[in-house]
């Protein structure tokens, strides 16, 4: 076994603050200064991109051929589209979330003039004056809006408030850590991510673990709106692994236990020799895994090989029942993901070739097996096992 020993409750801990932290995309700030902070926590100092992705380096045997965990820290949230004459706000999505599951939440909206607080409701909201109408109300942005909880009932209110059209609103998690391991919140997609990816650096960092190639632990901050990991990938990067959230929904194959590993997501398939290389790590640390396609679903790896990045991608995944809607987790996929990871950067590269971008000719190139597989199966054993009508 390759994998380390993993603090959960530090895993705990870093995501109740993460989840905490409010960061829909365009309103990250707050949370990469935290970010930032806990690496340099846990020894390590950050670069920030212009906008506030985040790299810190961890120095492995050779710089060239390194290996990249990438998470987000952007979550779902919305935006101020107008200010209604009632008093209220419209409001579009940002990122791709149903209104059915906005209708209800706290939120805050932040405007020039400070942060205040207010709750998405629909259009007709009170059952004493619209009875049954509250019921049959269609579903949609264009039939909820944003009640603020300060003297706002115009215009002119809006206006002495500061609130504007474009203004940022962050939902509220609503937080709970069951005693059985369950984890309910909204934003677990990514905060969950990250709190992975930092607690598995924690570990590497507990035991000065080395590793053959440096590692990149990669924050980006806009990945909900298809920008992720574009612009925050060095050449040095060979292969990146994304940790994010899989579906568990009917249909699919992902678990809320174990490590879920997406062969596959809307972009096309992952690199066939790195998940090969992450199920036998799985195999071999007894982390129980599971395999899955997502059709409707992208990540910061799509959006890496999108902006042009030659390097191998794999997306591993801690299964989440109602993504995008209200979720929920269990600590043992936490648990199993941190694990696979320092299993991962421990591990020798296999693939020499990958340390420089180009290499004349095709030796040491990879191979995939083409080879006819091998069938012990005659017709006496036919018979035998299916009986002579076979």
């Amino acid at each position: 076994m390759t994998m380390l020993a993993i603090d959960t409750e530090y895993l705990q801990k870093t995501l109740d603050t993460l989840l905490s932290i409010p960061s829909p995309t365009g309103y990250t700030d707050p949370i990469v200064r935290f970010v930032t902070s806990e690496l340099k926590e846990l020894g390590l100092e950050a670069s920030l991109t212009r906008r506030g992705a985040i790299c810190a380096i961890r120095q492995g045997s050779r710089r060239k051929g390194a290996r990249a965990i990438v998470t987000h820290l952007d979550t779902l949230g919305a935006q101020v589209k107008a200010l209604k004459e009632n008093g209220r706000l419209a409001l579009v999505p940002v990122g791709h979330w149903s209104a059915r599951f906005a209708e209800g939440a706290r939120a805050t909206i932040f405007s020039e003039e400070g942060a205040y607080r207010g709750t998405i409701l629909p259009l007709k909201a009170s059952g004493h004056t619209f009875n049954e109408e509250v019921d049959t109300a269609p579903i949609g942005w264009d039939h909820v809006e944003l009640r603020v909880d300060a003297l706002a009932r115009n215009f002119e209110d809006f206006e002495r408030l500061g609130i504007e059209v474009g203004d940022i609103v962050a939902i509220d998690p609503q937080t709970e850590f069951i005693d059985n391991g369950f984890i309910v919140s909204r934003h677990l997609d990514n905060k969950a991510g990250v709190a992975v990816a930092l607690t598995a650096l924690k570990a590497m960092q507990d035991v000065r673990q080395e590793t053959p190639v440096d590692i990149h632990f990669l924050f980006t901050i806009a990945e909900e709106v298809g920008v992720g990991a574009s612009s925050v990938l060095t050449p040095e990067v060979a292969s990146m692994i994304s940790v994010d959230n899989g579906t568990s929904a009917p249909g699919q194959n992902s678990s809320e236990f174990g490590v879920t590993i997406a062969m596959a997501d809307q972009t096309g398939p992952f690199d066939y020799h790195l998940n090969r290389k992450l199920v036998s790590l799985c195999k071999e640390n007894d982390i129980r895994y599971q395999k899955d396609i997502f059709k409707y679903y992208r990540s910061d790896s799509a959006s890496a090989i999108e902006a042009g990045a030659d390097v191998r991608t794999a997306l591993i995944t801690f299964g989440v029942d109602a993504s995008h809607g209200y979720e929920r987790i269990h600590m043992h996929a936490l648990r199993s993901l941190s694990e696979l990871i320092t299993a991962y950067v421990s591990s020798d590269v296999e693939i020499q070739r990958d340390f420089e971008p180009t290499t004349e000719g095709i030796v040491g190139f990879t191979k995939q097996p083409v080879d006819e597989a091998e069938q012990y199966l005659t017709k006496d054993a036919v018979n035998d096992d299916l009986g002579p009508q076979a």
